[in-house]
């Protein structure tokens, strides 16, 4: 069992609806990342410390809806996606639509930084004039790492609708490619072996692909129920599980090789 502390960590399911029903955009995590290296996986990561800073609060739309750990998850969230995918959940502080693809271009520079570690999000926003819209973020889903692992994180998931000129490109350095792609397809995907997709992630897909349009999706946020995994033996096998009142079913994964 690991006594190390969990580690805070957001990740973002930014959705668009398309003909063929709503996608989601997705990332190849580079092989030398040292958490699900090679996945495909939401962007996101863990919280940094100066997330927390109580000065964000003045650039965070309905900061007050939140107290200070969710206000650094969402705060976060938005940093990983901005880093990881290019789309930017921002407003021109006292505006109330989306930054415009023109003004998002002109922000590029800030990516490199922040993946780099030279800037925050209180510097950006103070810097740029801007209003991370945390309250565009719906609670998807909370998943905490088993306790038999070594690096344990405790993970929110958010949804948020993408605006509408963002296209989404992965940053190159921790996502080496990217994709938009529907529930039905990054499952077929998976189950072909042609993508890595590992539990989480295919639950929280799974659990995405019942929903018919991003509204839909959107909808269904907020009822969340903490998913711990944990190992159960079935004779010579060994099966990752989760409880049963979390919204997912009843899976069960073979891990007997892994263990």
């Amino acid at each position: 069992m690991s006594n190390e502390a969990l580690i805070p960590a957001a990740t973002v399911m930014m959705l668009r609806d398309t003909a063929d029903g709503p996608e989601v955009f997705m990332v190849v995590r580079h092989h030398e990342i040292d958490f699900a290296s090679g996945a495909l996986v939401f962007p996101g990561g863990k919280v940094d410390k100066p997330d927390f800073d109580p000065a964000l609060r003045a650039y965070c739309g309905s900061a007050d809806d939140y107290d200070d750990k969710e206000l650094a998850l969402r705060v976060a969230s938005i940093r990983e996606s901005f880093e990881e995918c290019g789309i930017l959940l921002a407003r021109e502080k006292g505006n109330s639509d989306f930054i415009s693809a023109e003004r998002l271009n002109a922000l590029e520079g800030w990516r490199d930084r922040f993946n780099n570690g030279e800037a925050t999000m209180l510097e950006f926003a103070e810097a740029e004039n801007l209003e991370f819209a945390v309250d565009a973020l719906g609670f998807f889903a909370h998943w905490i790492t088993p306790e038999m692992m070594p690096k344990r994180f405790d993970t929110y998931f958010y949804m948020a609708r993408a605006p509408q000129d963002h296209i989404g490109l992965h940053d190159g350095s921790e996502s080496v490619d990217s994709i938009w792609i529907t529930a039905k397809q990054a499952l077929a995907d998976a189950d072909a072996k042609k993508r890595t997709v590992i539990f989480p992630t295919r639950m929280n897909i799974e659990k995405f692909a019942k929903r018919k349009s991003v509204d839909d999706a959107l909808a269904q946020c907020g009822d969340v129920v903490t998913v711990t995994p944990f190992i159960e033996k079935e004779g010579e096998k060994s099966f990752l599980r989760i409880q049963a009142n979390a919204g997912y079913g009843d899976p069960k994964e073979d891990v007997t090789r892994g263990l």
